[in-house]
């Protein structure tokens, strides 16, 4: 199948410009090519990266993955994820969970996903040599449940997760996010500032988010940012502790008034419906706990300061 480049530009320097970048890949304008219009996508992703003041994506976030025609829902990539096959790994993570990047296909889309099937729980576990933690668990569940949980509380960055088995053990599968600029432990180290807004707001949802499932490894490595800045967080394996207090109360200064708001109106069977078997009644409980503090602290804060000084609109 074929396919033609068909352009509109706003002025004569930006056709010139766009030439430029197509003739420096070797490729003319009106040419016919299956690769014509991969080249000119890629190129308008970097275009949008550098106008925001962040890199381009990384290449390991796009390549050999064939992204759908248009944007899929929530649902559509749900399906994939739970009928699709692996055709093969390509890579492994860094991390002592072993996740893996694997390539899926239905036949009609090829895309990427990541594989975690950790299951350990143990009463007692030094997780470092100034930390030690009882009751720990590393469970795969938990990046299913912190997506389904997202949703419920209105957020839509938390990567798609669902539950299913493969190579013959339960695992999570997890859409493989196609437009990562950067993580954040490499934003840090390069000093790039882009939409100080924008991050800030994201990051103090992240700080909502991570306190209310009491989330115990959040790092530079499973914090992602978009050519857009819209900060996405995954991994949530050694999340949903049975913690009723907040871990750091202080970090909650300011908070998205649509997220207080679904926070207000969470109810516990809203809750266990929505996570299904990914979370324990102890750890609902404990979670519905953590709701109670965080509203209170907010409300606490709108009174003494003003809605103005805590509450933002995300979006």
């Amino acid at each position: 199948m074929e396919f033609v480049v068909v352009a509109a530009y706003k002025s004569s320097n930006e056709r010139r410009t766009q030439m430029k970048h197509l003739k420096h890949a070797g490729i003319n304008e009106g040419a016919w090519a299956p690769a014509l219009v991969v080249v000119v996508l890629l190129a308008g992703s970097t275009f949008a990266a550098a106008a925001a003041g962040m890199p381009a994506a990384a290449a390991g976030q796009v390549d050999g993955t064939a992204s759908p025609p248009s944007v899929l829902t929530d649902d559509e990539m749900e399906q994939f994820l739970l009928n699709a096959k692996v055709l093969r790994t390509k890579s492994f993570s860094k991390g002592v969970t072993k996740a893996r990047r694997v390539s899926m296909s239905d036949g009609r889309m090829t895309h990427d996903a990541q594989i975690q099937d950790v299951d350990i729980e143990k009463a007692i576990f030094e997780v470092s040599p100034k930390h030690t933690e009882i009751n720990f668990k590393d469970l795969f569940r938990y990046n299913t449940a912190a997506y389904r949980l997202s949703r419920l509380l209105g957020l839509d960055n938390v990567p798609v997760s669902v539950e299913r088995i493969v190579d013959g053990k339960p695992a999570a599968v997890t859409w493989w996010l196609d437009d990562v600029a950067i993580e954040e432990g490499d934003r840090a180290k390069k000093k790039i500032e882009g939409d100080g807004l924008r991050r800030r707001n994201y990051w103090a949802v992240m700080n909502v988010f991570d306190e209310l499932i009491q989330n115990r490894d959040r790092n530079g490595g499973n914090i992602l940012w978009s050519s857009d800045w819209r900060l996405w967080m995954i991994d949530h394996t050694r999340a949903f502790r049975l913690g009723k207090s907040l871990l750091q109360p202080k970090a909650l200064t300011v908070c998205d008034r649509a997220l207080l708001d679904r926070l207000r109106e969470l109810t516990r069977p809203a809750l266990a419906a929505a996570v299904g078997k990914t979370l324990t009644a102890p750890e609902i409980d404990a979670l519905m706990s953590r709701r109670d503090l965080i509203v209170k602290l907010f409300e606490e804060r709108v009174a003494t300061l003003g809605e103005a000084a805590v509450l933002f609109a995300l979006n």
